[in-house]
């Protein structure tokens, strides 16, 4: 019998039991993580400890992208064209360990971030 990490427990009840808007900033707020992850690596001369961060952040993106209906709202093709160039721009942020990149690609995450917990917010609020 294998016992499972309380802390593995918890995220997997908290992911099973989110609402696909909390999931989508639950994505989001993983992303801005390892993006910072990535940043500060890059900022302290160690580039290859920003290749794993870098290489997940690529992985959200395109689940973000995989996972967007693009023709359900008049919105959908301008995120999807967002998620495009984020991706293109990991890509190009990793294979030169490139600090620049990085953190331009960490500031238009921290906005996608701040702009889905705000819709996620209020859907909340609406259906309250």
């Amino acid at each position: 019998m294998s016992m499972q990490n309380p802390r593995d427990t918890y995220l997997a009840a908290t992911v099973q039991t989110a609402s696909p808007a909390q999931l989508l900033v639950m994505l989001c707020e993983r992303l801005n993580l390892d993006m910072e992850r990535a940043a500060e690596a890059l900022r302290q001369g160690r580039p290859s400890d920003a290749h794993e961060p870098l290489l997940h952040a690529q992985e959200i993106v395109l689940e973000l992208r995989a996972s967007l209906k693009v023709d359900a709202w008049e919105g959908g093709p301008g995120l999807a064209a967002i998620y495009d160039f984020l991706h293109s721009q990991l890509i190009k942020a990793n294979m030169g360990k490139d600090l620049k990149i990085t953190e331009s690609c960490l500031s238009l995450v921290a906005e996608l971030r701040d702009t889905w917990r705000a819709a996620a917010m209020s859907l909340l609020q609406a259906s309250a």
